[in-house]
């Protein structure tokens, strides 16, 4: 007779489970299906208006370990918001199905981002046994081309531009076996079936044998390459050939702004730059965006002319990987325009305006459906920040703290970006560039378009800067939505708030170059009280004069001199500028009279005159020059801090720059070095901001402090205001995921927008 077991059989149930989140085209089906196979689920797996519905029965404790697993296990790109199920009848089911996908208009609609290329691919791809060998397209579904190929939602390959590739018999049973990493890999090609590249010379002509042998060849003679990416062209040359470099920023119009470097990988990085352990993490994740990093001085010098740190990435696509592998180079990689215009996507595009700038382009046959530029991130006290959010971060929704109307937030002018809100879901547009010419507008209508397709959103209300000229307000104008003007320096705060789940009230710092303000002055130097519905001014640095108003951002002189005018010490400044009488008399007569100089309260036109003070900027080729440069110069260990004044005038606290400018002015008059002088005034405006702050928590009992603004993007003056207000006892939130700089602004506008339209 058989002893009778001590374990009792475990019942069978069967459940309905919903997933949600980023959980199409990432590979979620045949996950789902691998699960079940390991833990012996019945049933099925279907997507249904970009959520995953999985009915699972078993043995209960099997479908318990199948449920926890769906999170847990979840695939690299998927991001899985929530699981949820109910309790239903079993019905017998053998084996495990991959059903096909439902959609419509309505439900959730998540598009994921495009991803680096993964290591099971990249190994293949230098496999000379594997029929992708060398093969510039291939993919899986833990990486490849996503947003910048769909047509429309749900992710099949018929609403993606891949439609037109009919797949090889290979192809077609990777992608129709669940057990294969390629199943439903919608961009799944190979050699036979799949887009092919070609290399044209400047004549449009396409030139004999292997395109990539022949670009490398090119690269290493020290010419210009057009290499078409994911997302658009980039302009590539030798970044260790100062010749070829300084050829690129001629044709490029682009005399010193930094350009971004692509490097093998992260041994040869490890030898251009000093990174710490993240930087080294975030330079070779998934996302591989540019990462800001200490120089060693091994590239061009006219790679990054003045600045330490250099734009680092690492290959991002398999024709990047196989461009670098053969040139054995550090390339530089910048995008593909003339400087300011949008990066271009067409092939015929590329030949119209990139054939004066390029001594050849490599190009191929796949579409890009979305522009989309590179990312930028600095790692900052630790944790990542992102300067410019577009590949492998957008269209990824930010959550908001709070469910919104449909509502469309349009940005500002400067690094312009959108905002599509709904729910508690907010899709912040990848950076599209200066809204201000009519090239720049049709790329900002089209990818407008794209995400209102895609996320199926139709705004009932449109939020806008308060400045009538900007052609983002205009354009909020012609939508012929109710609409709801916001202030540029409010958003700037409340696009921390919206990040960081925050209800308010705080007090904001938002430093910048330029926003209108509610007086219809330019601020830029702000401290606000406020919350989602409105912001009040509660301190701002004290206003000078702008001479010749735009004219003073490319000639920061022009701001020294009103600044030491303003400050009493005109004269000692004009010596230091090397300026004759007759320019400082120029200045001093615009000031007086107030033609054509408005008064501004700036934080980033301080940073010009100081910057133009000490020799260190004199003339702004890009947006923001004078204080990247000054932070550069600055020695970290330079005390003590300058002086300086806090008014109150009507109740608005004003910090008096006047004692500042007048001991700058003094210090450099005596020889004081230059990058004393800015280490110093970086100190002394990290002590201003806390005393502003603490007189303000004492007026108002608010110990939460968002900072943000361009201004916010130097890390040393950020790094230090956090620490100085944290060791008081203030809580400090900064932009991470968002720009702190104007690519932010269209998140906090729809914030604004949501809590002006509750009142």
């Amino acid at each position: 007779m058989a002893e009778a077991s001590d374990t009792a059989p475990s019942e069978t149930c069967a459940r309905a489970i919903e997933v949600r989140g980023t959980v199409q085209g990432v590979g979620f089906r045949p996950f789902v299906w691998r699960l079940a196979q390991r833990f012996g689920v019945a049933g099925r797996v279907r997507n249904v208006n970009g959520v995953v519905q999985i009915r699972a029965e078993g043995e209960q404790q099997d479908v318990e370990a199948f449920c926890e697993a769906l999170r847990s296990e979840a695939p690299p790109l998927a991001v899985v918001g929530e699981v949820t199920w109910d309790g239903v009848e079993t019905s017998g089911a053998v084996g495990f199905e991959v059903d096909s996908s439902l959609g419509g208009a309505e439900g959730e609609r998540f598009v994921p981002p495009d991803a680096s290329t993964c290591p099971a691919c990249l190994e293949e791809l230098f496999d000379p046994n594997d029929r992708r060998y060398r093969y510039a397209f291939i993919n899986c579904t833990d990486c490849g081309p996503r947003f910048t190929i769909i047509e429309d939602l749900p992710y099949d390959r018929e609403r993606t531009c891949m439609s037109v590739f009919q797949m090889c018999e290979e192809c077609s049973r990777e992608y129709l076996d669940p057990a294969n990493r390629r199943f439903h890999a919608e961009p799944v090609a190979c050699p036979k079936c799949g887009p092919r590249l070609t290399l044209w010379d400047t004549s449009g002509r396409e030139t004999l044998g292997d395109p990539i042998e022949a670009a490398a060849a090119l690269l290493g003679d020290g010419k210009i390459l057009a290499l078409k990416g994911l997302g658009g062209f980039h302009l590539a040359c030798s970044a260790i050939d100062d010749a070829a470099v300084s050829e690129l920023r001629w044709r490029k119009s682009r005399p010193d702004k930094p350009f971004a470097v692509m490097i093998r990988d992260l041994e040869a990085a490890r030898g251009l730059f000093d990174m710490s352990r993240d930087e080294e993490e975030l330079l070779g994740s998934r996302i591989a965006p540019i990462v800001l990093v200490r120089d060693k001085g091994g590239l061009a010098p006219s790679v990054a002319p003045g600045h330490r740190r250099q734009g680092a990435m690492l290959p991002s696509t398999p024709l990047h990987h196989l461009l670098l592998r053969e040139t054995d180079l550090p390339l530089v990689m910048t995008s593909g325009n003339l400087s300011e215009e949008p990066i271009c996507i067409g092939n015929d595009e590329a030949r119209e305006r990139l054939g004066g700038l390029a001594d050849a382009i490599m190009t191929h046959d796949r579409e890009i459906v979305a522009r989309y530029d590179d990312s930028v991130m600095l790692i900052s006290d630790g944790r990542p920040r992102v300067f410019r959010r577009a590949r492998s971060l957008a269209p990824s929704p930010v959550e908001l703290p709070a469910e919104v109307a449909p509502v469309l937030g349009c940005g500002a002018e400067l690094n312009a970006t959108f905002c599509l809100a709904s729910g508690r879901n907010a899709f912040l547009s990848q950076h599209i560039g200066d809204f201000d010419s009519e090239e720049a507008e049709r790329a900002y209508t089209d990818a407008l378009a794209c995400y209102r397709r895609l996320f199926g959103i139709e705004p009932e209300a449109v939020a806008h800067d308060l400045h009538p000229d900007f052609l983002s307000t205009r354009f909020a104008e012609r939508t012929g939505l109710p609409s709801v003007p916001v202030g540029h320096h409010h958003a700037h705060i409340a696009a921390v708030m919206a990040e960081h789940q925050l209800p308010g009230p705080v007090i904001g710092v938002a430093f910048d170059g330029f926003g209108l303000g509610d007086d219809g002055t330019a601020w830029g130097g702000e401290f606000l009280v406020c919350d989602w519905k409105g912001a009040t001014r509660a301190g701002r640095l004290r206003q000078v004069r702008q001479p010749g108003g735009d004219a003073a951002v490319r000639d920061p002189a022009r701001m020294a001199l009103a600044h030491a005018m303003d400050a009493g010490v005109l004269e000692e400044a004009a010596e230091l500028l090397g300026e004759g009488a007759s320019a400082a008399s120029v200045v001093e007569a615009q000031v007086s009279s107030g033609l054509g100089s408005p008064l501004t309260s700036s934080a980033g036109r301080l940073f010009d005159a100081v910057s133009a003070l000490a020799g260190v900027c004199r003339l702004a080729t890009y947006e923001g020059q004078p204080a990247m440069l000054l932070e550069q110069a600055a020695e970290v260990g330079a005390i003590p801090e300058y002086p300086f004044g806090v008014e109150d005038e009507g109740g608005v606290l004003v910090l008096d720059t006047r004692p500042m400018i007048a001991a700058i002015v003094g210090d450099l008059s005596r020889g004081i070095g230059p990058g004393s002088v800015a280490g110093r005034f970086h100190r002394t405006l990290v002590s201003a901001v806390l005393e502003i702050c603490r007189i303000t928590r004492g007026g108002t009992g608010i110990d939460t402090v968002c900072l943000s603004g361009g201004v916010f993007q130097n890390e040393l003056l950020t790094s230090n205001v956090v620490a100085s207000l944290a060791a008081c006892g203030f809580q400090v939130f900064v932009s991470e995921k968002v720009p702190a700089g104007d690519g932010g602004i269209s998140l906090g506008q729809v914030l604004v927008a949501h809590g002006k339209m509750e009142e």
